[in-house]
């Protein structure tokens, strides 16, 4: 089937863009003399160090010369590529590109971004302006999630599963439901003229392979075996999404899994499980593929129990393996028995909750119903955003703590929907994507630091500012709009649950209250690796990590004050995270606030399916996690660790920042950073025993799996 061809749809994709740009005038460029007056001024990450050294890790690309950028290179690589990207479309449509105005525009936009007013999601600050966007035209890898649906499993047949693997290996993050379970009959694949296929070693080929191999049980065509000698082996560099190479065995083991699970239901309607099966084991191949961590969430019916029990791991313990790569979450109706659900949330902390009426009917909900989004079917990894199938989104992070007045924070967001808005510019290689998308042009402006924000200023100064800020949006949209001559968003705001972006600016994550005012974080590291020396140079402390393959791997403990007068989650019970949740959906988020809401088990879990009845008319999607007693910890290397005040004092004073103590780097020396790469059972030498949830706070501490508003910390038993 030709959809299964996605080198060919990219093989077009690229030529089209090719032709349409092949008699552009020139590039947009910011000034070199404004950008040079960055080269020397101080940057203020966040978190003493944390945020700097995050930064160096996942978004400091290789330049030209072999070496890693500097902070304010990166900010110009991405500003100019979000220019160009204006320039191309109004190009394309036979528009004006104001190069003036857009260097006065860019200049503004840059200063935002450097001291951290806003920052691009972390997809766009690693692939902006990079030659992904600018020679590939790959602008699906600037989005931050999509969604796909299996209703049309029919039809579709194995297109939701190549789509949710082919987007996920471009670091998007997916989401799928369930809806096409019994909607088709496995097959037994013919023995009739069986092929032989030759997997290319690209993600084009992983692709193919993985569709190929679905068609043959989904339509009963040839039986399909594997050549794997073109895959490139174990250990290689990376060019294009860097981190090393993990060989063919990660593809091997899906395409070995993929046939397990479907010879047992040859006969028989495709089930729930085997859908969520497929998808999880597509998102295991792409972590232990070295690709990047990969983001999946799938919603399921209330009263399917096959669903209920997929991370029910005493009931199907075979799925510890891989089903740890998706938040589950059911559908909820409104006036529903939450009883059920209720209980396994104590156990495990899913199934989560989205309430798709709600979705489909609201934008905020203090406004009154405008059904904008009837066509949606379900919402991202992180539930922040509503979604139709095929649908992708651009999320931008603000952060009002970083603010002075409204007046500065309104000229943030002005900048900061800009941004967002012109990714949705970008065509991708899926039809079906670009028509949703063209229709919608969907945006997630977000606030982090929410609860920073409140300790500095409170509740009521929260409420103004993002109910003028909300108004601020819909007015820059339609002149956006007008302008790029393109439909106004259907939805422009959210909260999401943030990640190591948010470590940069130095702001606590969404509206998530800290574990902690202070503590200690834990970051692995290789002896190999560019930083290390610099590391030990500034007097971070370094040991070595007990689930290192070698002796290269270390852990680097990073001492962290996220501020005063900040409350920590112990302080704030769980209805009052459930009123914060509320608010920001009633008076900012039109989209959807993504918040993973903590619990005492003891004391307030018998409270949880009261709560739903309250909260499911003021809420469009919500998580819960159990809280862990102190006690109760009995794990190695931690990445958080809490500590007193006068245990940090004692650990910051040791330390020097990073940036003096780099050795020179001589061309050729940098490495280019793992797109937000990070551990699985292949990888890191954690095996899975029972599974703990810990809220979001930072994506990549190489000891967890992020799966957007919580974290997955596996239990650890060090391998022999």
């Amino acid at each position: 089937m030709e959809y299964l061809n996605i080198q060919k749809q990219l093989s077009v994709h690229i030529k089209l863009m090719q032709d349409l740009t092949k008699s552009s005038p020139r590039k947009f460029a910011l000034d070199e003399t404004f950008v040079e007056e960055y080269r020397h001024k101080k940057t203020k990450f966040g978190f003493n160090g944390l945020g700097d050294i995050a930064y160096r890790r996942s978004y400091s690309r290789l330049k030209d010369d072999g070496t890693n950028e500097k902070w304010y290179e990166t900010i110009e690589r991405v500003v100019n590529g979000c220019y160009n990207l204006q320039r191309r479309h109004l190009e394309e449509i036979g528009g004006e590109f104001d190069y003036g105005a857009a260097q006065v525009e860019a200049q503004q936009m840059y200063a935002r971004i450097f001291n951290f007013k806003f920052l691009p999601p972390g997809r766009g600050l690693w692939a902006m302006g990079t030659r992904m966007t600018e020679d590939k035209h790959l602008y699906a890898a600037l989005n931050n999630c999509a969604f796909v649906s299996t209703a049309g499993l029919s039809e579709d047949l194995c297109k939701p599963f190549v789509f949710l693997m082919d987007l996920s290996m471009l670091g998007v993050g997916v989401g799928f439901d369930t809806k096409g379970t019994g909607s088709i009959m496995i097959k037994n694949p013919s023995l009739e003229n069986k092929k032989t296929i030759e997997i290319a070693d690209s993600r084009e080929g992983w692709v193919n392979s993985v569709g190929e191999l679905l068609s043959s049980y989904f339509t009963g065509s040839s039986e399909v075996t594997f050549d794997y000698s073109k895959i490139r082996p174990e250990g290689i560099l990376l060019k294009g999404f860097g981190g090393i190479s993990s060989g063919p065995e990660p593809l091997r083991d899906l395409h070995t899994g993929i046939r397990e699970v479907l010879d047992k239901n040859i006969g028989k309607p495709i089930t729930c499980r085997s859908i969520v099966d497929l998808m999880n084991m597509i998102g295991k191949c792409i972590v232990a593929g070295n690709i990047r961590r990969t983001a999946e969430i799938a919603f399921g019916d209330a009263d399917d129990d096959e669903f209920l029990n997929l991370k029910n791991y005493k009931v199907n313990p075979e799925r510890a393996a891989y089903g740890w790569t998706s938040n589950n979450s059911i559908f909820a109706k409104l006036g529903m028995d939450y009883a059920k659900a209720c209980k396994n949330v104590q156990y495990n902390g899913e199934p989560g909750f989205c309430w798709l009426d709600n979705m489909k009917a609201y934008g905020r909900l203090c406004d009154p119903p405008n059904n904008k989004d009837a066509r949606a079917a379900g919402g991202n990894p992180c539930l922040e955003q509503t979604l139709e199938s095929f649908e992708m989104c651009c999320l931008v992070e603000t952060f009002p703590y970083n603010h002075t007045s409204y007046e500065d924070f309104q000229e943030t967001l002005r900048l900061a929907f800009i941004y967002s808005k012109t990714v949705t510019l970008g065509l991708s290689h899926w039809k079906e994507t670009n028509e949703v998308i063209s229709r919608n042009r969907r945006i997630g402006c977000s606030m982090s630091g929410i609860a920073q924000f409140i300790s500095k200023h409170d509740l009521h100064t929260l409420k103004e500012w993002s109910q003028k800020g909300y108004a601020l949006i819909q007015a820059v949209d339609a002149e956006i709009s007008e302008k790029f001559a393109v439909n106004r968003s259907v939805k422009t705001t959210c909260i999401k649950p943030s990640g190591t972006v948010s470590l940069l600016a130095g702001a606590t994550p969404g509206l998530h209250f800290p574990e902690s005012q202070y503590y200690i974080r834990r970051v692995r590291f290789s002896k190999n690796g560019d930083l290390y020396d610099s590391l030990v140079k500034a007097g971070y402390k370094v040991e070595k990590d007990v689930y290192a393959k070698d002796d290269a791997g270390v852990l680097v403990e990073i001492p962290v004050c996220v501020g005063t007068n900040i409350r920590t989650i112990k302080e704030v019970p769980m209805w009052e995270q459930l009123e914060l949740a509320a608010f920001l959906q009633e008076n900012w988020a039109d989209n959807q606030v993504s918040c993973t809401v903590q619990f005492d088990p003891e004391i307030e879990g018998n409270s949880l399916n009261h709560a739903l009845n309250y909260f499911q008319y003021r809420l469009k999607g919500v998580s819960f996690l159990p809280r862990m007693k102190p006690e109760s910890n009995v794990y190695v290397q931690l990445p958080y660790e809490e500590i007193v005040e006068e245990k940090y004092n004692e650990l910051i004073k040791k330390i020097k920042p990073l940036d003096e103590c780099e050795s020179p780097k001589s061309p050729g020396s940098g490495v280019d950073p793992n797109a937000e790469n990070f551990c699985d059972g292949d990888k890191c030498l954690v095996q899975f025993d029972t599974c703990l949830l810990y809220t979001s706070d930072a994506a990549d501490d190489m000891q967890c799996v992020d799966l957007g508003g919580r974290r997955i910390i596996k239990k650890k038993k060090k391998t022999k």
